[in-house]
């Protein structure tokens, strides 16, 4: 599990199992990652991790609340459904389209991202 604090607000994020979630873990273990995420065509907010990943992509759409790894080293949360080729990292649990859109707001976001031990 991960938190993701936007907004003075907090998300659980439920974290998937393949060799993408491993070393995303393993970057998260080494401490809090802050990020600056940019809006993008009003249904995601995306920022570079500053290191590739492994991936393990797959022709999805996505819904609201997934976390989303694309191209290797951009880490996304989706708002709206996209069609693509991605590697799901986990699921926000327990919050509806509504909620999502109001705690990411409109514009660009500082996002918070911590495991859950």
């Amino acid at each position: 599990m991960v938190n993701m604090e936007v907004n003075g607000e907090t998300m659980q994020i439920t974290l998937y199992e393949n060799s993408s979630v491993q070393a995303f873990k393993e970057l998260l273990g080494e401490g809090a990652l802050t990020l600056e995420m940019k809006d993008y065509a009003h249904m995601e907010k995306f920022a570079h991790l500053g290191k590739s990943l492994p991936q393990n992509d797959q022709r999805i759409t996505t819904r609201p609340g997934d976390l989303i790894l694309s191209e290797g080293n951009l880490l996304v949360i989706y708002y709206a459904p996209n069609t693509w080729n991605f590697t799901r990292l986990g699921k926000v649990e327990n919050m509806s389209e509504k909620e999502l859109k109001r705690i990411l707001g409109s514009g660009d976001i500082k996002a918070t991202l911590t495991l859950c031990l």
